[in-house]
């Protein structure tokens, strides 16, 4: 196997395909969206994926879904609120895909206190202990690769989703701040950033979006998701997962503390 750090002889014109032999992946969030894609992909390129969720019927189809791929897809029921546990299960990991995530759409006003402190503990203080975990791992090989799955909302804000833009926002940081002790052990970090994606977790928000904004529900894709787009449609879980897979690969090795976005012109305004 190719060592994932080494680059094509000079003069290659393609790059190499990815190849995650040897290497343990995690994946949280992994039951389904934008986790499974993630999942299958880099048990495609032959990486043994350990995937992390709460949902175990989800994980069972995800396993059975990966069978024949080039890697294994190991599930791994966990709730990522036991924080204790999410850093032991970071443990040995080369590759960490930081990607649960919750949501709920309320004025701040009207927030209730404990989602807030769920959503903060899921998607802020759960990555920093994933990674916390992983590193000790992924130091003493000289090599790694930290993404974590944000969103637009790490970069720009929207109204009704104080604890997620706060999360993301948070998660950026950490990331970036990964990205600066890890690079001279041969770590990278970085997060990607897309805007609505085609998952459970965006279909079950249009309901709260419609009563947020006033509007009905058959609006809220036009009128919310999309308003800021240029490209007028929802981002497809695949598409996410690639983004992922090609900051795991070694043409990606200086590309580090960043954020990898695909939000359809968003933030271009």
């Amino acid at each position: 196997m190719t060592p994932p750090s080494t680059l094509p002889a000079q003069g290659s014109s393609l790059p190499s395909p990815l190849d995650l032999g040897g290497r343990t992946a995690l994946v949280t969030g992994a039951a389904g969206g934008i986790g499974r894609a993630c999942a299958l992909r880099l048990a495609a390129a032959g990486a043994k994926v350990r995937a992390v969720d709460r949902d175990a019927a989800g994980l069972e189809e995800l396993a059975e879904q990966a069978r024949g791929l080039a890697g294994a897809v190991e599930p791994h029921v966990l709730d990522l609120t036991d924080l204790d546990a999410a850093e032991l299960a970071a443990a040995g990991t080369d590759v960490l895909v930081n990607n649960a995530g919750l949501q709920l759409v309320r004025p701040i006003e009207e927030f209730p206190a404990d989602v807030f402190h769920t959503v903060l503990t899921v998607m802020l203080e759960a990555p920093f202990r994933l990674i916390r975990g992983a590193l000790p791992h992924m130091y003493g090989q000289g090599w790694g690769r930290i993404v974590n799955v944000s969103s637009v909302h790490g970069l720009r804000a929207s109204a009704f989703k104080s604890a997620y833009v706060a999360a993301k926002h948070g998660l950026e940081g950490l990331s970036k701040t990964a990205a600066l002790e890890g690079a001279p052990h041969g770590v990278t970090s970085n997060c990607v950033n897309p805007a609505y994606v085609r998952t459970p977790l965006v279909e079950k928000q249009i309901a709260d979006q419609a009563t947020a904004h006033g509007i009905p529900e058959e609006r809220v894709l036009s009128d919310v998701m999309l308003q800021d787009s240029a490209v007028k449609r929802l981002i497809e879980p695949e598409e996410v997962a690639e983004a992922v897979a090609y900051l795991c690969g070694p043409h990606a090795s200086f590309v580090s503390g960043t954020s990898l976005v695909l939000d359809g012109g968003w933030t271009a305004h």
